[in-house]
């Protein structure tokens, strides 16, 4: 298989995704693991010529993950220039039989957007891309070593989840339509990394008013089953 040409893209611009999803009471991110060396790294890639940019995120995740309705925000740009590192690019190119030219346009310095991504992780079907081995969940807290600065990006991705936390809803992103307070609350510890009081989480979130209240999920005890509750705006 050729190279991709330069005539195909936009040169010096890329874009790199966080994906978060949360399970069992982690909460996790997508990497993919590059062909034959070990190193691991966000999904991205590049936006066509006659692409928005917006559009090249969704489809490259869309790739990835099979989901096509899928909550994105943009949250930075990075363009340092310690993070132009053209012998990583021409190691994992090569890896996968390529071989490419002192000056391929895959090389160049990249200044790369960055956008976070918050899907269910139930409804997920994970594909690597051609030059991976593998797509798959990582515990934000157990996380390998990243290439280029991807490990920087998701620390900023994360900071800025915090920051818009109630504001964006997150917690109707990352479980089912219907779910229980307990359910929510373990969202935001995941998240937030920290331990909060049942009573006045629960307080926090009914005094908002932005969530329905359901029928009760039993399960067991019918006096002890928990209410189900949604999001007034999904």
């Amino acid at each position: 298989m050729p190279l991709p040409e330069l005539s195909q893209f936009i040169p010096h611009l890329a874009y790199d995704s966080v994906v978060f999803g949360f399970s069992r009471g982690k909460l996790k991110i997508l990497l993919m693991e590059y062909h034959a060396t070990g190193w691991h790294a966000l999904p991205g890639g590049f936006i066509g010529k006659t692409e928005n940019l917006e559009d090249a995120v969704k489809r490259g995740l869309f790739e990835r993950t099979g989901l096509k309705e899928i909550y994105l925000e943009q949250f930075h740009t990075f363009g340092e220039v310690n993070r132009f590192k053209p012998e990583v690019m021409k190691r994992i190119l090569e890896a996968n039989d390529y071989s490419v030219p002192p000056e391929y346009w895959m090389l160049d310095r990249f200044f790369s957007v960055a956008y976070y991504a918050l899907i269910d992780h139930e409804k997920v079907t994970l594909q690597p891309d051609a030059i991976s081995d593998s797509i798959a969940w990582y515990e934000i807290e157990q996380l390998p070593e990243l290439i280029f600065d991807h490990g920087q990006i998701v620390q900023k991705a994360l900071q800025t989840l915090r920051e818009n936390l109630d504001r964006k809803l997150i917690g109707g992103n990352l479980l089912p339509d219907h779910f229980t307070m307990n359910e929510l609350q373990a969202v935001y510890e995941a998240i937030l990394g920290e331990k909060l009081r049942r009573t006045s989480f629960q307080r926090k979130m009914l005094s908002m008013d932005i969530l329905d209240r359901h029928e009760k999920l039993f399960t067991g005890k019918s006096h002890k089953a928990p209410y189900l509750y949604s999001f007034k705006t999904r």
